[in-house]
C-alpha cells in the first residue's frame, strides 16, 4: 500500500505525520510513504536524514497576513493544487492524510478531486480554519481531544489522540531517577520562543542558589542562541544549550520538569514521557488554541500554566522552585501526565486509514 502525508511547516505538524508513517511502514516493509510539503518548512531539513521522500509544492499561508501577502497566497492555490495532482498521479497513493500546515490544504483537496480516500489529523483542542474546511470533504477526521468532536461531522470524526514517534513509545514513560539532582528542559517549539528565552535568562540569578544540584537543557532557536549561551556562562549554571534538539527523547527522558509552549505535539510528547510541565501558551496562536490545549493539561492535573501576559522571572522562578522542591507534587503531576498520554494514537490512525483504502 501507498500513503501520502501532506503538511508540515513546524514540528507540531510534521512529527505526528512521521509517527503515522513509522506505524504504516512497520505494518509491512513493502508499504511506501511519501510526504508533500514546502521548501520553507522544517520538513525540508528533517525528512531526508530520516529516510523519507519529500515532494515540494509552492504554497503560501493565508491567515493573519497583509493584503499583498494574502493575494499572493490566493493566486498560488491553483498552481499548488496542480503540483499536488501531478505528485498524486505519479505516486498513486491509496490514502492521503493532511496533518496541518500550508501544504495540507492543496494536497488533500487535489486527492479529494481525484477520488482518492482522504483523512485529516487535528492536533489542537480548537480546530484550525484549514481543517474546518477540509473536514467537509474528507472521509475521516482524527482529533486529539474529546472536546474537539463537536467541531466536525459526527460520522467522520474519531478521537485517537495525537500520534508520537516510535522512539517515544518505545523508550519513554519510565520514572525519573532523581538521585543526582534535578534537570529542567526548556524549549519553545522547533523554532524557539523569544518570550520564554528572555524570561528564563532573567530568572538565572534566582537559580544560582540551586546551581550545585541543577542541570538545564535549553533549545533556543537560532535567533537567541548566543544571548542564552552567554547568560548561562555568566551565572555559572550547568546548561546544555542548542538551537534545536535532535534527540528530544533523551531530553525528555532525563528531565524532571519541562518549561515550554503548549503546542499539541509538545503536549503529546510530554504525556508520552509522563513528565510534569509549566506551560506558557503562545498568545497569538490561531484562536488562542494553545491556551485551550494548556487548560486541558492543567485540568488533568498534569501541568501548571502561566499566561504570557503574567510571565515574569519572579513568577516563573517561584513556580519552578516550588515544584522542584516538592517530590510528592512532581510525582503526582507525572502520574497524571502519563495517564493523559495516548501511545496508541498512530496505530489507531493507521488502522482507520487501512479500512479507508479497502
Amino acid at each position: 500500500m501507498r500513503i501520502v502525508i501532506a503538511g508540515g511547516g513546524t514540528g507540531g505538524h510534521l512529527f505526528p505525520g512521521i509517527a503515522v508513517a513509522e506505524e504504516f511502514l512497520k505494518r509491512d516493509p513493502q508499504n511506501r510513504a511519501i510526504f508533500i510539503g514546502t521548501k520553507r518548512g522544517i520538513e525540508h531539513r528533517l525528512l531526508g536524514p530520516l529516510g523519507y521522500e519529500l515532494k515540494e509544492i509552492d504554497v503560501e499561508g493565508l491567515m493573519g497576513r497583509g493584503i499583498r501577502a494574502l493575494m499572493k497566497g490566493v493566486y498560488a492555490i491553483p498552481n499548488s493544487m496542480l503540483q499536488s495532482r501531478r505528485i498524486l498521479k505519479s505516486f498513486r497513493p491509496d490514502v492521503v492524510i493532511g496533518v496541518g500546515g500550508y501544504a495540507s490544504g492543496p494536497a488533500v483537496m487535489a486527492a479529494w478531486l481525484m477520488r482518492i480516500p482522504t483523512a485529516i489529523a487535528e492536533q489542537n483542542a480548537l480546530a484550525g480554519n484549514t481543517n474546518r474546511i477540509l473536514g467537509r470533504f474528507v472521509d475521516k477526521i482524527f482529533v486529539t481531544y474529546e472536546q474537539s468532536k463537536n467541531q466536525f461531522s459526527a460520522g467522520k470524526v474519531m478521537v485517537t489522540g495525537n500520534p508520537v514517534r516510535a522512539a517515544f513509545t518505545e523508550r519513554l514513560g519510565n520514572p525519573v531517577s532523581r538521585k543526582s539532582g534535578r534537570q529542567i528542559l526548556v524549549f519553545g517549539g522547533s523554532q524557539g520562543a523569544a518570550a520564554i528565552n528572555k524570561t528564563v535568562v532573567a530568572m538565572l540569578p534566582y537559580l544560582q542558589k540551586m546551581k550545585d544540584s541543577l542541570k538545564i537543557v535549553h533549545q533556543t532557536g537560532e535567533r537567541d542562541l548566543v544571548m542564552v549561551k552567554k547568560a548561562y556562562e555568566q551565572y555559572g549554571l550547568d546548561a546544555r544549550v542548542s538551537p534545536f534538539i535532535e534527540d528530544m527523547v533523551s531530553a525528555y527522558e532525563s528531565s524532571d520538569l519541562i518549561i515550554c509552549r503548549a503546542g499539541a505535539t509538545s503536549l503529546a510528547e510530554i504525556t508520552a514521557a509522563g513528565r510534569a510541565s509549566i506551560l506558557i501558551p503562545f498568545p497569538w496562536a490561531a484562536n488562542d488554541h494553545q491556551t485551550l490545549n494548556a487548560r486541558a493539561m492543567v485540568e488533568a492535573g498534569a501541568a501548571e500554566m502561566i499566561k504570557e501576559s503574567e510571565l515574569t522571572p519572579e513568577v516563573l522562578f517561584a513556580l519552578v522552585q516550588s515544584l522542584l522542591l516538592d517530590e510528592r507534587k512532581l510525582q503526582e503531576m507525572e502520574d497524571k501526565s502519563k495517564k493523559s498520554g495516548r501511545l496508541d494514537a498512530a496505530a489507531k490512525i493507521v488502522d482507520a486509514c487501512l479500512q479507508l483504502a479497502v
